[in-house]
């Protein structure tokens, strides 16, 4: 699957590392995916509620489906987070910009799930999905 047909079959991400911090890249990227009509589930530990939605303290504690896991935390904890996003049925691991992991990847693709990393996910909707700016 191509990230054009990822980004238009799937409209609810899990963003694991959703920080409440307006001005970090995360929450940003979060809001644009937001306004663009994706449904936002965030995953941290130490919030109560980000994008006016519920937060969640890991991703094993999400109790609403999600296709998508964008991943904003080190390339070390890739691996355990692909591991639970494949154990609760997502369908893409995306790891975003500067988020590497061969073994996390591996594990993705021995399971039958999308992966993509080093990649950011607002920066690839722009380029695909762009000329609706223009």
């Amino acid at each position: 699957m191509n990230l054009k047909e990822i980004l238009s079959k799937y409209n609810r991400i899990a963003v694991v590392g959703l920080s409440r911090d307006e001005t970090k890249y995360s929450y940003l990227v979060s809001k644009f995916m937001q306004d663009e009509g994706y449904k936002i589930i965030p995953v941290n530990p130490f919030a109560d509620e980000i994008l006016g939605e519920k937060s969640y303290k890991s991703l094993d504690d999400v109790d609403i489906e999600f296709d998508i896991v964008d991943v904003f935390r080190p390339s070390e904890e890739a691996l355990g987070v692909t591991k639970t996003a494949v154990a609760r049925g997502a369908k893409v691991v995306w790891l975003q910009e500067g988020i590497m992991s061969s073994e996390a990847e591996k594990y993705a693709q021995s399971k039958g799930i999308e992966f993509v990393q080093n990649k950011c996910i607002m920066k690839e909707y722009l380029k695909i999905f762009g000329d609706n700016y223009a």
